[in-house]
């Protein structure tokens, strides 16, 4: 075997002294191997580092052993579900493949098609979209989704209450006596985002408070996309005394815009998020956000996989889980 090369089945049966089909019956646990002779290639299998391939192990069991996390790109709220979707898949015996397919920050619609196409069958036996931008999907292996782009779907679906964390964050700047509360809102084009907007027209519609469409901006979930209506809002000739943002990432990105224009945060200015990313408790000051069950949620949706790779019916096929205020120091009372 030439050094740095992949080790094959052949250079396995060579090593041992058997055939190709004596190492094949050894890999998979087959009658009419001698003790002695199974444990010499064992041996041999673990000296050399040789694994099968998966597409392989696929033809020979039609089944992987991995499954799928897709997703349009890794970023902090995608990381914090991988690592749930990990601990939901500790005990079972599949490994995880994360696989990044949407081609850049606005993704491509479509995008879950082509991945789920790619893979499935030969390389993953299920998989957990994050937040897939379609979800009339007929793929061969069972999908569950995490916060489609259009909300509930055909697919298993786990998200978390939206709406309710936006009248949570904007009640909590009423309550420090804010009046001129503005809205850095997410991607027109997400369910979430429709939601964490409708929670905060309704929150001021609630308490008597007109909508001023002045307030009211597109961030587009992303720090970048958000720093010029972040400086629009804060440059008002009456300017909000407080923003909320539809993710930490554009709160935290609000902060730094306030910062440059001699805006003092929360002195001048209150900012609350959505997500509870961790850096969210690292942003100078700390951000008052509404704490998305990250990695709870990513445990919910393997676990509702799992179950349907064991070929179970799941008691709730829409799994809603609730969000949580958590007050730092970005917010004062006026």
């Amino acid at each position: 075997m030439q050094t740095g090369a992949r080790p094959t089945i052949t250079d396995v049966a060579r090593a041992a002294g058997v055939s190709v089909a004596t190492v094949s019956k050894v890999i998979n646990d087959r009658y009419g191997v001698a003790p002695a002779t199974a444990e010499r290639v064992r041996t041999v299998i673990a000296g050399l580092g040789y694994e099968s391939s998966l597409v392989a192990r696929s033809m020979r069991s039609h089944r992987t052993g991995v499954l799928g996390i897709l997703l349009a790109e890794f970023e902090p709220f995608s990381t914090e579900l991988l690592k749930g979707l990990a601990a939901g898949t500790s005990g079972s015996e599949y490994e995880l493949l994360a696989w990044s397919g949407g081609g850049g920050p606005e993704g491509r619609v479509g995008w879950e098609r082509r991945s789920l196409s790619q893979l499935s069958g030969t390389l993953i036996d299920g998989a957990v979209l994050i937040t897939p931008t379609v979800v009339d999907l007929h793929s061969p292996t069972p999908v569950v989704a995490i916060d489609p782009h259009l909300g509930g779907s055909g697919l298993p679906v786990v998200d978390s209450d939206n709406l309710a964390g936006a009248v949570s964050a904007v009640e909590h700047l009423l309550g420090l006596g804010h009046r001129r509360i503005a809205l850095l809102g997410g991607r027109t084009d997400l369910e979430s985002a429709r939601q964490r907007e409708e929670g905060y027209r309704r929150t001021l519609a609630a308490a008597g408070i007109p909508l001023d469409p002045a307030l009211v901006a597109v961030g587009g979930y992303r720090p970048e996309t958000s720093e010029a209506p972040a400086h629009a809002l804060l440059t008002l000739p009456d300017r909000p005394t407080a923003v909320f943002a539809a993710n930490d990432l554009t709160a935290i990105r609000t902060m730094e815009v306030a910062r440059s224009l001699g805006l003092r945060v929360p002195e001048d200015l209150s900012v609350v998020g959505f997500d509870n990313v961790p850096e969210s408790a690292l942003a100078t000051p700390a951000l008052t956000t509404v704490s998305q069950p990250l990695h709870a949620m990513g445990v919910a949706a393997m676990t509702m996989l799992l179950s349907l790779l064991r070929g179970e019916e799941l008691a709730e096929r829409h799994l809603r889980l609730p969000t949580e205020l958590v007050v730092r120091a970005s917010t004062r009372r006026v």
